[in-house]
């Protein structure tokens, strides 16, 4: 085990730092006074009961490895949330411009989505951690897509754990149809943009007034 936690270590410490630092987008765009592309990030480093299992998907070894870390580049994992569409392309050409990461594989499973009907963005990176033993660079998988679309690809993966991949037919359909009904909100959601950015403004700036509080109470109590 203490092979393990010595090997996933770089990985941990690589989705802390990347989760502030894609954190910080926001507080950049926020601080600009324009709209930010990204609503929030989460981060996760692979449990080793799901490295075991792609292990025997790929036919390697469950032994932390060089050939492991290679086979398997979504061991740390971040996730970035966009409020409309048009927004995942702002982070991706963002992404690639950045110096403290070096973007080597994406995948765009919005314009070519997969048979499933899953939606998102996704990016491999190379990211250098300090370690007491110096510098180590690891692979990282970094997903960008909508609030929808991670609703729906949120359900999608608690039926597959459920049904252990091999969802009835029923319920696969009806994950499709929701994939499209998901989609559709997108699309109508990049339609109206430019007055829920209004109204997104005209509520922060509400926010601040001095009255928020009485407004709160009497909106509540009405």
């Amino acid at each position: 085990m203490k092979e393990w936690k010595q090997f996933l270590g770089p990985y941990k410490q690589a989705v802390a730092e990347l989760k502030v630092k894609l954190k910080g987008l926001r507080s950049q765009y926020e601080l600009e006074n324009i709209h930010t592309p990204v609503e929030f990030v989460t981060g996760r480093l692979k449990p080793l009961a799901s490295i075991y299992d792609k292990t025997l998907e790929k036919g390697i070894p469950f032994e932390p490895s060089e050939a492991l870390a290679k086979e398997l580049p979504d061991i740390a994992g971040v996730r970035l949330m966009c409020q409309f569409v048009d927004d995942i392309g702002k982070v991706v050409q963002t992404l690639r411009q950045r110096t403290d990461m070096r973007v080597i594989e994406e995948r765009d499973y919005i314009s070519n989505k997969k048979a499933s009907g899953y939606r998102s963005y996704h990016m491999i990176i190379e990211y250098p951690v300090q370690t007491i033993h110096g510098e180590k660079t690891i692979l990282a998988e970094i997903q960008i897509r909508t609030l929808a679309m991670n609703f729906w690809a949120s359900i999608e993966h608690s039926l597959n754990y459920k049904y252990k991949g091999e969802l009835p037919d029923e319920i696969r359909h009806r994950l499709e149809r929701a994939a499209e009904a998901a989609f559709r909100l997108d699309e109508e959601m990049s339609l109206i943009r430019d007055e829920i950015h209004d109204a997104q403004k005209y509520f922060s700036a509400f926010k601040e007034t001095p009255d928020r509080d009485y407004g709160e109470q009497k909106w509540k109590g009405e």
